[in-house]
């Protein structure tokens, strides 16, 4: 339990950490990645801890084992992860709505539906600028345009 807790608490560290530092400008936003990254990601894990696995005394089933518990860590890192994503105060998301509930228990009345209306549209902007620039790292991450550019050459 405390193993687990300790695990939870560096998921969570970890990535709020590198969002500020990225923020604030000492670390560079290559490192975002989206769901080709993280496929891709989880290939190599799997491969690699397969491989780590069979080595061992435990033969086919141990290494079977390990690549499962290695993908089980992994999703619990992702689940912690966008768990955090989503409390970050953008409308859309629920740390936006947390937003807009302690606005509305501090002011004694709901915030208007024009500027409700406004927040949403800005946080939905944010977030596909999110995903776009997610996915345009995870295609720089595999050389996709490196490759497009070969093709073309």
């Amino acid at each position: 339990l405390r193993r687990g807790a300790d695990m939870t608490w560096t998921a969570a560290a970890v990535p709020l950490r590198y969002v500020g530092r990225t923020i604030v400008g000492k670390e560079s936003g290559e490192m975002l990645g989206g769901p080709i990254r993280i496929a891709k990601v989880s290939g190599e894990g799997a491969r690699q801890s397969f491989a780590a696995g069979s080595g061992g005394s435990g033969g086919i089933f141990g290494a079977t084992a390990n690549m499962l518990l290695s993908l089980l860590m992994l999703a619990g890192f992702l689940s912690v992860g966008i768990g955090l994503l989503n409390l970050l105060p953008i409308p859309i998301l629920d740390g936006g709505h947390l937003v807009y509930y302690a606005y509305e228990a501090a002011a004694g009345k709901p915030l208007g539906e024009g500027a409700q209306e406004w927040g949403f549209r800005i946080g939905l902007a944010l977030v596909l600028g999110l995903m776009l620039f997610a996915t345009w790292n995870d295609l720089r991450y595999m050389n996709v345009f490196q490759s497009i550019g070969n093709v073309l050459s």
